[in-house]
């Protein structure tokens, strides 16, 4: 528990990947992605129970080894390149309550594909959830300026280049860009009420926790380079 709240953690964590084949069994330093979402829920002390949300027996194999459980297999109708976390998490909620037959009042989302979290991370981000009474909270980064929405293009008919907004126009130095920032997949944490009765992850009242130095997100085979770069640099994504 974590302050008399009851928490679930959960590592979604399904077959398909149109980026990376089989994207949650790869390997970082020789440990598959899903074991290594695995290792830092088996550190967080203050969890009930955690679980993995797969539709791949692979997975859960690897899963429970690392620590998790995989007390159910995800339907097919929640295994498409297309469902919403909302779902998953959702799904993954109801079921455990009636299994373990108890209601949990936090649940944390620890996506595979960031390999970059520390334990700290995740600790940090469900105590700020719970220490000023948000809805949800998000891990993010900051976003390099070069990504800033004020600086992004648009090509319409005939090759036409344009700003993507208007005011991108007035931009001459990026000294002038309020920072903007990205999710970074490190960790998620939500209230029960935020899924169930407001239906969203984003809940009316979202913090964001902001992770300071790099951070790797997998979605390409080049992710895969550069996590694996940094770790043989001995400098793990924190």
């Amino acid at each position: 528990m974590f302050e008399g709240k009851r928490v679930l953690v959960v590592v979604p964590a399904r077959g398909g990947s149109q980026g990376v084949k089989l994207k949650n069994l790869r390997e970082i330093g020789g440990v598959p992605l899903v074991a290594q979402a695995g290792r830092i829920a088996a550190a967080l002390d203050f969890a009930d129970r955690r679980i993995v949300s797969t539709d791949h027996a692979e997975i859960a194999r690897i899963a429970t080894e690392a620590g998790l459980a995989a007390p159910f297999m995800r339907p097919e109708a929640l295994s498409g390149p297309v469902i919403s976390d909302l779902q998953v998490l959702t799904h993954a909620l109801e079921e455990m309550e009636r299994i373990d037959s108890v209601r949990y009042d936090i649940v944390v989302m620890l996506q595979p594909t960031s390999p970059s979290r520390t334990a700290q991370h995740v600790r940090d981000t469900v105590a700020l959830l719970a220490r000023d009474g948000f809805d949800a909270v998000w891990s993010v980064s900051e976003s390099d300026s070069k990504a800033h929405p004020l600086k992004q293009l648009s090509i319409g008919d005939g090759s036409r280049l344009d700003y993507y907004d208007p005011k991108g126009a007035t931009i001459v130095a990026r000294q002038q860009l309020q920072p903007v920032y990205h999710r970074n997949g490190i960790a998620y944490a939500f209230t029960r009420a935020c899924l169930i009765e407001q239906k969203t992850i984003k809940g009316a009242r979202t913090g964001a926790l902001v992770i300071e130095g790099p951070v790797v997100n997998i979605d390409t085979e080049l992710d895969l380079d550069w996590a694996n770069f940094l770790q043989q640099r001995g400098k793990k994504p924190s």
